[in-house]
């Protein structure tokens, strides 16, 4: 399940346990110099195929590309360093963490350029289905390589050559590009695309990585800032960098089911939770964020486009954005999983992976600067293309819409009004409504203290109905109908000054509760659809055996039954589901459970399903199309902040390592070198005796 993720089992190793099994550096290699990227080269020519390009592009394979300013081109990169070495149950596999680390190679830039550090993170689908996931933060580091300042150099010399041989054909199109005239801009932008080793100082990326079992995205994020910003800091580090990596590897667990951790980076505590066994699969991608991007009505759009199996392809400059809404866009899923091809991230070397005609998920890097009706897609029928930069999406032919869509929408509307997000998307308008609410709410917080305001119930927007956003919002949900509740001060603001007591911060955890919130409501749609299921599973072999030898032959599931009885608006959507690889994958799941342990979000979805029938007594043949709410998102939200509230466990702090003299020295700016023996394995018979639990109860998976 995207976004989720088995726990080790009661017998496993506690090596099994750890919060993360890698960390990587990846980066130039001084020794080998500057190397073109093939991938990127191979990328070029795959494009210019795809474009119908000249000869002269699909040349580029067989050299270097001259007419490519070089501070634009990509070199080849390489993993400097990984711990521990290998662990056996998770072998390191160093080309494709290398290739995802790195995606578009080695990145060069200089003083006049941004150099930012950007966040991204991947996953590697094992041939088990099994999944690892990968955070990585990419930074600059000064080059200080004489060889390699002198070869991109002599690159530029190359380039300037090639440039001006062609008849000046390249200055004109640059210059044509600026207003008439605007020489000042034609000389910047040349300045800012060129290289003196005389006056420029050059800086080239570096990448740091962890590797872990389960997507915690959110705490692995802080940690690596956290390294990062030691490295850029005036001041050395408390300890050496080896002590916190050391630490987060060998010496940091992953939290219990239903509980949650804290454990330390370089300067902040850093704390995450998990899910208890009866909940909704860990998802830590912030749903948040996919909503702002996309939209409500477009994001729906999407999630009915991946539930009939089509082909989805995701389209953004920014890796971070791919992952973010392709998991985000899956967790939904719950309780069916994607089947198919699912890359995120996808590599030049499996762009090709776009003509295959199966359903895939796949997201694609947009180049700068790329106008997207240049971008060739594939001829496909059932095609969703998602240009996620421009809150664009392209819907397949024959689309048929989500069940009970409208009341469905206005659900979830409610939802994130109440979280201050506009249903319509609108990234930096839903920040500044974020930002004007907490001051408005701390605000109220210390009125009430000094006794200014009453803690009778109030409405939030009433509060705020001076400002544009909330305007806005108000005028949105008077139009959809939406109705947003009161808040009760005295619950939200005051009451035993929780926001005091809370472990992460107040957006931290508003996230979390909109993660949840969201999902129940999504969760709670399949349901209410699906709360008969089992009565039409055919349950036709005696034994595991013989069903696995005859499971091509069999039905079961009587999908003819099983339409009757569905209200007829449902059925566009539910004939065509009720065929796809998800929907069959869920119901041999559920006939594979009478043999063996039941699937753990089919059990969840099975004790969803007994719950509602406790309250709601209903013959299949009295189904009506009536929309059922949710009823669940007030205690699913307070299951968060319990397990936020108070730790259950506390790792122990990181701690000087027994290293040789002189290693570990600090040089601002520069990543240090790591001293391997520290970092090559953990401590001996290390059952993670450092946990230190805060609650009544210690229970450690």
């Amino acid at each position: 399940m995207s976004g989720g993720g088995a726990a080790p089992g009661p017998g496993s190793s506690p090596a099994a346990c750890r919060f993360a099994h890698y960390f990587v550096l990846c980066g130039i290699d001084a020794d080998s110099g500057l190397e073109p990227d093939e991938l990127a080269v191979l990328y070029q020519w795959l494009e210019a195929n795809r474009h119908g390009g000249s000869q002269d592009a699909a040349n580029t394979t067989s050299g270097e590309n001259f007419d490519q300013s070089p501070l634009r081109r990509t070199f080849k990169s390489k993993v400097l360093a990984h711990y521990p070495q290998n662990i056996e149950w998770n072998p390191f596999d160093q080309d494709a963490v290398n290739m995802l680390c790195m995606p578009k190679g080695l990145s060069f830039r200089t003083q006049a350029d941004n150099r930012d550090p950007q966040f991204h993170s991947f996953i590697i689908t094992r041939e088990d289905g099994s999944r690892t996931y990968g955070f990585v933060l990419t930074f600059y580091e000064e080059v200080t390589s004489k060889q390699i300042c002198t070869a991109m150099q002599t690159l530029y010399q190359m380039h300037n050559a090639e440039h001006y041989a062609s008849s000046s054909c390249s200055m004109d199109s640059l210059a044509s590009s600026i207003d008439e005239g605007d020489t000042t801009s034609l000389s910047k932008l040349q300045r800012c695309n060129s290289y003196d080793i005389s006056r420029d100082t050059l800086y080239v990326s570096k990448s740091i990585c962890l590797i872990t079992p389960l997507p915690f995205m959110q705490a692995c994020k802080k940690f690596l800032v956290q390294l990062c910003r030691a490295v850029t800091s005036q001041q050395p580090p408390p300890l050496p960098l080896e002590s916190y990596i050391h630490n987060i590897l060998y010496e940091v667990p992953l939290p219990p089911p239903g509980r949650s951790l804290k454990f330390y980076g370089v300067y902040e505590p850093i704390v995450c939770q998990r899910p208890g066994p009866n909940e909704l699969p860990l998802s830590d991608y912030p749903l948040r964020e996919a909503f702002e991007l996309l939209g409500l009505e477009s994001l729906v759009q999407l999630f009915t486009c991946v539930l009939l199996e089509m082909q989805i392809l995701l389209y953004s400059q920014d890796y971070q954005r791919l992952m973010t809404v392709a998991e985000g866009i899956t967790t939904l899923l719950f309780p069916f999983q994607w089947q198919h091809v699912y890359v995120p991230i996808l590599p030049a070397s499996l762009l090709h992976f776009l003509d295959a005609p199966v359903p895939y998920l796949m997201g694609l890097q947009s180049k700068e600067g790329t106008d997207r009706s240049k971008l060739e897609l594939p001829q496909e029928a059932n095609l969703c293309f998602v240009d996620i930069d421009n809150h664009f999406i392209e819907l397949p032919e024959e689309f048929p819409q989500f069940p009970n869509k409208v009341d469905f929408i206005q659900e979830l509307s409610e939802v994130l009004l109440q979280f201050g997000i506009p249903p319509e998307g609108s990234l930096h308008g839903s920040e500044s409504a974020t930002q004007l609410k907490n001051l408005v709410m701390k605000d109220l917080v210390n009125d009430r203290k000094n006794g200014n305001i009453s803690p009778n119930s109030i409405s939030m927007y009433e509060l705020l109905k001076g400002n544009e956003t909330i305007a806005r919002l108000q005028a949105l949900a008077k139009r959809s109908g939406v109705t947003v509740e009161k808040m009760d001060l005295s619950a939200s603001l005051g009451e035993k000054e929780k926001d005091l007591k809370l472990q992460c911060e107040e957006a931290e955890l508003r996230d979390y509760q909109l993660n949840v919130q969201l999902r129940e409501v999504f969760a709670n749609r399949f349901t209410q659809m699906f709360a008969d299921y089992e009565s039409f599973v055919i349950q036709s072999a005696q034994d595991m055996e013989s069903w696995l030898t005859n499971r091509e032959q069999m039905q079961n599931f009587d999908k003819a039954s099983f339409l009757c009885d569905q209200p007829e608006p449902h059925l566009p959507f539910l004939s065509r589901f009720i065929e796809t690889q998800m929907f069959a994958t869920f119901i041999d799941n559920k006939i594979m459970s009478q043999w063996e342990e039941k699937d753990p979000l089919l059990r969840v979805f099975d004790s969803r399903i007994e719950k509602i029938g406790l309250y709601n007594v209903r013959a299949p043949t009295l189904r009506t199309s009536i929309y059922q709410k949710c009823s669940t998102l007030k205690e699913a939200a307070q299951s968060v902040e319990q397990r936020l509230m108070k730790m259950d466990h506390t790792a122990i702090h990181p701690h000087l390592l027994d290293m040789k003299i002189g290693q570990g020295k600090y040089e601002q700016g520069f990543f240090p070198k790591l001293q391997s023996d520290v970092l090559a394995t953990g401590p001996t018979n290390n059952n993670f005796r450092g946990l230190r639990s805060q609650s009544t109860t210690n229970v450690v998976t």
